[in-house]
């Protein structure tokens, strides 16, 4: 058994406190017919009509373009599995209705509530970050198989507050308005190297059948489970 020590605890989600199948099937299945009607119900909301705007930007469409472009663009996005703003925000809108209309619950791993609880109930403040929105994240954890979470987290951040996930610079941010040190659980090696870069403690979920599973982990310490490890207060 490994302990750590820290000030925060800072968890990604998919693949980490979630089956990757959670969000690439069940949320992206949910979210894809939801995005066009969300889009056209709600287009005089100013969060909607900038992320359109976006999608218009990036995606290469011209001012005229139809919804079923805005569409076909975030489709693709979907498809390729892109981390991008606009279209993280309309899925965390979406996903965030699916929540409270009870439609959609979210399955942790066996091992996550107990680990987050003792962590919680020790003294130590936890966070999220994950590509999802804040919006979705709130969403995702106030209806689960374990019930209501959101009461243990004290912080969620996302690629818009932070910055993308596998860059030094965005795990600095969150830094600078947490307090160190801080440990990070995530299944991505790439993210882990980031988060060392600026000085966290980081620990690899190779959880089995999952698509980081049999990866490198390098340096960092990798475990199966989070029974596998201790987090102490600092």
């Amino acid at each position: 058994m490994t302990t750590l020590k820290a000030r925060w605890v800072v968890v990604d989600i998919e693949g980490t406190l979630t089956p990757t199948s959670m969000v690439h099937v069940v949320l992206y299945d949910y979210a894809r017919p939801r995005l066009g009607p969300w889009i056209s119900a709600h287009a005089d909301d100013p969060v909607v009509a900038d992320a359109v705007a976006q999608i218009r930007s990036l995606g290469g469409l011209s001012a005229s373009a139809s919804l079923d472009e805005i569409v076909g663009v975030l489709h693709g996005w979907m498809d390729a599995d892109q981390k991008i703003a606009p279209l993280k925000t309309l899925q965390g809108l979406v996903w965030e209705r699916g929540y409270a209309d009870g439609d959609l619950v979210t399955e942790f791993f066996g091992d996550v509530v107990p680990a987050l609880r003792s962590w919680h109930d020790a003294g130590l403040d936890l966070a999220v970050f994950s590509s999802g929105s804040v919006a979705g994240q709130v969403a995702s954890f106030s209806r689960t198989t374990d019930g209501d979470v959101t009461g243990m987290f004290s912080a969620h951040f996302d690629t818009v507050n932070a910055g993308p996930k596998r860059e030094a610079p965005s795990y600095a941010k969150i830094a600078s308005v947490l307090e160190r040190p801080l440990v990070f659980f995530s299944d991505v090696p790439a993210e882990l190297d980031a988060a060392a870069a600026d000085g966290w403690q980081t620990v690899g979920l190779a959880r089995p059948g999952e698509p980081f599973g049999d990866a490198d982990f390098g340096p960092h310490l990798a475990i199966q489970s989070f029974a596998e490890i201790t987090v102490e207060p600092a």
